[in-house]
């Protein structure tokens, strides 16, 4: 394991250096940019894995765009990411550990004008634990970590039915440890066609009283929470503007892991391109494998990651 983990990290570091002209890249490539730079979470092997994924399926050319990580350093100036070059976002940043970490005005302006003029956004596990005092941001990913005042939080019912409950009531968002969750399919969608109802996936932290706006919300999946039998949302998109958003608590890395369950589950990995792929075109070609989990087995990927 100590020898897997100093490779990792030594391919990590050229990785990121070459990943934005990895290959030849083809002239159909969807274009993906990753946003990360300061999170509470693994943020550097997040975006590794997340490169990786994606790049090795075929359909993606991948760059990487590093925010610096401090509140008060002069390489904020020089930090603009040209969001229109790209087919979708994915935000890898979360200043929940730091409130005074926040984009530049004109930066954050230049997201909002991209996903409402069509682009797509992949707001990536804590990444909807960040910018609480954005406006903008919480109408895009919908439900979030959010403290028990700042908006609606959503609960599934027995009959798939959307339970809201206001602001004001009910809790702050949390989870539990993380564990081994069955996913539910809740809404017909390209991101899911031809997955099994239900599946299972490894490792997953189900987030509890996920609040914030349902404006143009759709749910597309929920998990049981094992004590209270509450059903929870686990994926759902939201429409802005003309872009599409995608936001999930799946995608957990915490600090010095390398290649947990939650991220080699084919499950998720499936969903990641998937998802990513319906972001930028509204469709989805990608088939889901023939290891895809089912609704009581598990299906990892080889944890040795491979570095070529």
């Amino acid at each position: 394991m100590i020898k897997l983990i100093k490779g990792i990290l030594i391919c990590f570091s050229v990785f990121l250096c070459s990943i934005s002209g990895f290959s030849q890249k083809k002239s159909d490539a969807i274009e993906v940019l990753i946003v990360d730079g300061f999170n509470n979470h693994n943020w550097q092997q997040t975006t590794f894995l997340v490169s990786k994924i994606l790049t090795e399926s075929g359909l993606f050319h991948v760059s990487v765009s590093t925010a610096p990580s401090e509140p008060s350093v002069s390489e904020w100036a020089d930090w603009n990411p040209d969001f229109s070059n790209y087919d979708v976002v994915i935000q890898n940043t979360n200043n929940y550990h730091n409130r005074s970490l926040r984009w530049p005005r004109s930066v954050e302006k230049n997201l909002e004008d991209f996903v409402k003029s069509g682009g797509g956004l992949y707001i990536l596990h804590s990444a909807n634990n960040a910018f609480p005092d954005w406006a903008a941001y919480n109408e895009m990913m919908g439900p979030g970590w959010r403290s028990v005042d700042e908006g609606i939080a959503i609960q599934i019912g027995d009959h798939g039915e959307l339970i809201e409950i206001p602001s004001g009531e009910g809790e702050t968002t949390f989870h539990g440890r993380r564990s081994d969750e069955v996913i539910h399919v809740l809404n017909n969608h390209p991101i899911n066609k031809g997955f099994p109802k239900a599946w299972k996936t490894a490792d997953l932290e189900l987030y509890k009283y996920v609040r914030g706006s349902i404006k143009n919300l759709t749910v597309l999946s929920y998990a049981t929470d094992k004590e209270s039998q509450i059903n929870w949302p686990v994926e759902w998109v939201v429409k802005y503007g003309k872009g599409r958003v995608y936001n999930s608590s799946m995608g957990h890395i915490w600090k010095r892991e390398v290649y947990p369950n939650g991220f080699r589950c084919i499950g998720f990995q499936t969903t990641l391109i998937r998802t990513t792929e319906w972001l930028a075109t509204g469709k989805v070609t990608t088939k889901v494998p023939d290891n895809f989990p089912t609704a009581t087995t598990i299906s990892l990927a080889d944890e040795e990651l491979n570095q070529e």
